[in-house]
């Protein structure tokens, strides 16, 4: 790779702006060692395995100067050894392959954000010991700390004029365990409970709650914050994302826009009714824009506000249906003057994401289209065009109005940065992070495959082969499943279920996009809501039938591979394959549906994907529970292999502890791994290295 041009800035020594470093802050911060170097012998060897994935650099939070001359971004990269990894900032010129390094090692950096005239390019990060707001120039030098507030903040958004900040903070609102609620019982450990929800995603609710707070700069430092949810029992942003693009300041630095769900308990539980707030800084009053009796009715998720730039409009994403977390995602325009919402969108029958107005009276949105990821443009009068084409993603982009720098992925290749002509939709390469890895390790072909589905429809599938791949070979063979139920098969690169991993392993890999997944309308999509086990299994089958008829795929060594849903298919496909497959994985999988309804905790997500819950009478949720997968162990004659997680608490870990017991007790060969410190997805280096060491183990002793 050609070497980079670096600037180390040791941070703790720099004092600026009559800013002062923390005070508690007793020792220099140590920069994490990196060192992504391939090694000689895997230089040699020519194989895409965990190891050398680990090493790649996630590329992520582009942001266009002001000026248009240049962008930043982060990279991330890992250390093995020590089991962490360290998010540093890049910053490079637009038509310059060059790239140079403006943070050091010592802390994680994120949520960059330029200033009115890209003199300085504020950030969050880590480096004095927990989340603070920092700045620097784009020259490297001047390093400064602008915020100090007492245990760190967790997100900032800034005014355009830069006299006022937001920041975010997880507080104490209510008591929810017993030595809060009995100070004489110190020691105990009870945690006490009158409504729903107990616990979401991944923690137990403490009475802890994300809260915004508006801040004066002051000299270049962030004052006291003013917390504009005092004592309110609920998230902004919204739980358990935390996503800031749920906040925006508009461009004269007098109203709040922000993205909550203000309902508790067990209304919380089963809606996903989140509206938009306005702050106003002045007076201090809060209103909910999606109530008012000129709006009609807004019963679904409102979030995402993005203001125009006369802060006349408000751009906003709205799903209709209250308990549908995957409804289409509307792009809505909220008008100040008059009150009244429109409809962007309403012709074109696919979600609109990461929406940016262009300065021309014009929004750019990201909308995925047929499999891939695609940018997108509406104007006020609902007309929508597709600016992009190709087999690729494009998942972020940022913009100034001229110029557009735009986060791609394929199968075949990790985050990028490239370059978008909006006029023409040409993309041009801008990084090439991961070069080197390219350059010495194959990646696998990957082809776009149409397969009759037994009712007549087409459905577009990805076949990734082995980087070897000969045709007068037989090869074992896997179908993927995946999870969601709602998520789209596309041009994604996953550092968790890796199809080119799987495939460099000497597997050939069959992706179907089945009934209920996005970017094929909203009528494949809403197909799976009330029939897990109806027609999208029967595409998934569709599908592996079709490949497997292929002289290169071996009929008598296919598996069967899935997590969340797709672990729930791989659960139900182990009772219903008719001696197709030789070997399944499961991850954090649903296995006994009625279990699974009053385990989990958005019950939103249950309730429409099932019917409603399992003492219900009517016919789709009977249907539901009749085909949960733990019916039909007695069918069960498959080695398969179970993975879970302690703290996963969307599919809990239970839902697993079942599935093995099942399958011990049928004395089918299996294997249960339960990481201890993970939820529903693996995420901690060396955990992924024993998670793909576990997989492979498996399919290669009953595929190989």
């Amino acid at each position: 790779m050609k070497r980079k041009s670096i600037l180390l800035l040791i941070a703790a020594t720099v004092i600026i702006s009559g800013c002062m470093q923390n005070a508690n802050q007793t020792e220099e911060p140590k920069a994490l060692k990196i060192n992504n170097a391939l090694t000689e012998a895997e230089i040699s060897a020519k194989l895409f395995t965990p190891e050398v994935m680990w090493k790649m650099g996630r590329v992520a939070n582009n942001t266009i100067s002001p000026a248009g001359d240049k962008f930043a971004y982060t990279i991330t990269y890992y250390n093995m050894e020590e089991n962490k990894g360290v998010t540093s900032i890049y910053i490079q010129a637009f038509g310059d392959k060059e790239l140079v390094q403006l943070t050091d090692n010592t802390g994680n950096e994120s949520n960059l954000q330029w200033n009115a005239d890209g003199s300085r390019l504020f950030f969050l990060s880590t480096r004095s010991g927990d989340g603070q707001i920092w700045s620097i120039s784009p020259d490297g030098i001047g390093l400064t700390q602008h915020s100090f507030i007492d245990k760190g903040i967790d997100g900032f958004g800034m005014t355009q004029d830069g006299s006022k900040v937001f920041y975010t903070q997880v507080i104490p609102v209510t008591k929810q365990n017993s030595a809060a609620i009995y100070p004489d019982m110190a020691e105990s450990k009870a945690k006490i409970y009158d409504d729903l929800m107990a616990r979401h995603w991944d923690h137990w609710d403490e009475g802890n709650y994300s809260h915004i707070f508006v801040a004066d700069i002051k000299d270049g430092r962030v004052d006291a914050g003013k917390d504009i949810m005092e004592g309110e029992p609920w998230d902004a942003p919204l739980a358990p994302y935390f996503d800031l693009s749920e906040i925006s300041w508009n461009h004269a630095g007098t109203q709040l826009a922000y993205s909550c769900k203000k309902l508790t308990g067990r209304a919380y539980a089963v809606s996903t009714d989140s509206d938009i707030y306005l702050y106003d800084t002045a007076t201090g009053q809060t209103t909910n824009i999606c109530k008012k009796e000129n709006v009609s009715e807004l019963p679904g998720y409102e979030k995402y506000p993005v203001w125009s730039p006369d802060d006349k409009l408000l751009a906003i994403m709205s799903m209709r249906r209250p308990g549908n977390e995957s409804d289409k995602e509307r792009l809505f325009v909220w008008n100040s003057a008059d009150g009244s919402m429109k409809d962007l969108t309403a012709t074109f029958d696919y979600n609109a994401g990461n929406v940016v107005w262009n300065g021309n009276g014009e929004l750019y949105f990201i909308a995925p289209i047929a499999a891939t990821h695609q940018l997108c443009k509406v104007n006020l009068a609902g007309n929508v065009t597709v600016i992009t084409a190709g087999d690729h993603d494009i998942n972020a982009f940022s913009t100034n109005g001229n110029k557009c720098i735009a986060a791609v992925t394929r199968i075949d290749r990790a985050t990028e940065l490239f370059d978008i002509d909006v006029n023409t939709g040409q993309l041009s390469q801008a990084t090439n992070i991961n070069g080197a890895i390219y350059e010495n390790i194959p990646m696998g072909k990957v082809e776009k495959r149409m397969v009759r589905t037994t009712d007549g429809k087409e459905m577009l599938a990805w076949v990734i082969f082995p980087p070897d791949f000969d045709p007068n070979k037989k090869y074992p063979t896997l179908l993927y499943c995946q999870g969601g139920p709602q998520s789209v098969v596309s041009q994604s690169w996953s550092y968790r279920w890796n199809f080119q991993l799987m495939a460099a392993q000497g597997y050939i890999i069959v992706a179907p996009n089945r009934r209920g997944l996005p970017s094929f309308g909203q009528e494949w999509l809403d197909q799976i809501s009330g029939d897990y086990s109806g027609q999208n299994i029967r595409d998934y089958l569709s599908a592996i039938d079709d490949v497997s008829k292929e002289p290169w795929s071996d009929e008598a060594r296919l598996g069967c591979v899935g997590a969340s849903y797709g672990g729930y298919s791989a659960f139900f496909l182990a009772g219903n394959h008719n001696k197709r497959f030789k070997a399944f994985i499961a991850h954090c999988g649903i296995f006994n549906l009625e279990s699974m309804f009053g385990s989990t905790e958005e019950l939103f997500f249950v309730t429409n994907d099932l019917g409603g819950p399992y003492w219900d009478e009517n016919p789709v949720a009977k249907r539901s529970y009749a085909n949960s997968p733990h019916k039909f162990v007695t069918k069960w004659d498959t080695p398969i292999l179970i993975i879970t997680s302690f703290n996963d608490f969307r599919v809990p870990y239970t839902q697993s502890l079942e599935a093995f017991t099942a399958a011990r007790l049928r004395n089918i060969p299996s294997r249960l791994v339960v990481f201890e410190n993970e939820a529903h997805q693996i995420f901690k280096p060396q955990n992924s290295i024993v998670w793909n060491r576990e997989f492979f183990g498996w399919l290669d002793k009953y595929l190989k």
